[in-house]
């Protein structure tokens, strides 16, 4: 049996890791899964957990206010090694680019225990977009054993920077694994969730997130510009924005937006609710990645509030599209759309991302390694 352990700490991390898990759990004969949960966002993460009816082994409770990104990543880096030391590891499972992948991947590294990276190999080769994620993501790749690349674009990338192609493995995102989680019932208590917050949920709605790091100061003053004029010319449509956390981006954001009726301004939704949204949006202005992913299942146009993307597959597939946080940019491309009825604004291609089965993928491989 393998003793492997999934360390992770945000709610995109446990979203795209926990169909692995519940793959890997239905073969208790092969694997004893460890999960590990840094916390990095404490009550996201715990809350998506518990939609997935999973529950951590272990929270390392490491976040708090105001951290430098240094102060984090020694604080999670301190966390992890009692864990290491603790338990017996046999191999190490991250997702993605964020402080708890790195420091998950270093620390098992340390221990001479093999990493697996789920999501490898994306890049924008930019160092600070996205910040400070691209360099998280690109040392991880660097003490990695199994690549799981989700699209042969991220295997090519890999294999430019000398990683042995006998480890890298395409497999498909599994965040569009997670989508098909989703029960009749579950859809329906989303339903009941946005009629109680007084959401309409029909065809001019518009779904809008805006969190990451390199966002912050004078881009999200533009952004928010931007939602602002979109909100007086387009007023029979309702503008939703679950509004992150972080009191750089949340003072902002109600201080300006809170006067519009038509713009709905909730706390962070649980992740049925947020696919919810996106299977109903008529457009969706984001800098997440996840949701780079998730919505063309949906065939809702997106736009993408960020200047480099590391997920160019979307791009090159027509169902996205960059527009940083240029106002001008935002502001005539979502006109554009939201002009049209909703049919008109569906999208033709397919998701470039994956078919629902790339759990099943990575299982079969580590059960071969």
């Amino acid at each position: 049996m393998k003793n492997i352990i999934f360390v992770f700490g945000t709610r995109p991390e446990i979203i795209k890791l926990a169909p692995v898990i519940l793959e890997l759990r239905k073969y208790p004969n092969d694997y004893n899964v460890i999960i590990c949960n840094t916390e990095q966002q404490k009550e996201l993460s715990n809350q998506t957990l518990a939609y997935f009816g999973l529950k951590a082994d272990i929270n390392l409770d490491c976040m708090r206010e105001n951290q430098s990104l240094a102060g984090v990543q020694s604080k999670i880096l301190t966390s992890l090694e009692e864990v290491y030391n603790s338990n017996k590891i046999d191999a190490t499972i991250v997702q993605g680019d964020t402080m708890t992948v790195l420091c998950g991947a270093l620390v098992s590294f340390y221990h001479k225990i093999p990493v697996y990276h789920v999501e490898a190999g994306l890049r924008s080769y930019d160092i600070f977009e996205p910040f400070p994620e691209e360099v998280m993501r690109q040392m991880t790749s660097r003490v990695a054993d199994l690549h799981f690349a989700p699209t042969e674009v991220n295997k090519k990338a890999l294999l430019k920077e000398d990683v042995s192609e006998d480890k890298i493995h395409v497999v498909g995102n599994t965040v569009i694994d997670a989508l098909f989680c989703l029960s009749d019932d579950v859809i329906e208590q989303s339903r009941q969730f946005f009629v109680e917050k007084n959401v309409d949920v029909n065809d001019k709605l518009v779904l809008i997130t805006a969190h990451r790091r390199e966002n912050h100061g004078e881009r999200i003053d533009r952004i928010i510009d931007a939602i602002e004029t979109l909100a007086h010319k387009f007023s029979n449509h309702t503008f939703v924005i679950p509004v992150h956390p972080n009191p750089n981006v949340k003072n902002k954001i109600h201080s300006r937006l809170d006067k519009f009726e038509n713009i709905k301004l909730l706390t962070p939704l649980d992740y049925p609710y947020l696919v919810y949204l996106m299977k109903h949006a008529k457009l969706i202005l984001t800098d997440s990645g996840g949701i780079q992913e998730e919505a063309p299942s949906f065939s809702c146009p997106t736009l993408v509030m960020r200047y480099e993307t590391e997920r160019t597959e979307g791009i090159e597939a027509g169902v996205s599209t960059l527009v940083g946080a240029d106002y001008d940019k935002i502001v005539d491309l979502s006109s554009e759309i939201l002009s049209k009825p909703l049919s008109d604004t569906r999208l033709k291609a397919k998701n470039p991302y994956g078919d629902g089965h790339a759990s099943q993928r990575i299982e079969n491989i580590i059960r071969q390694s």
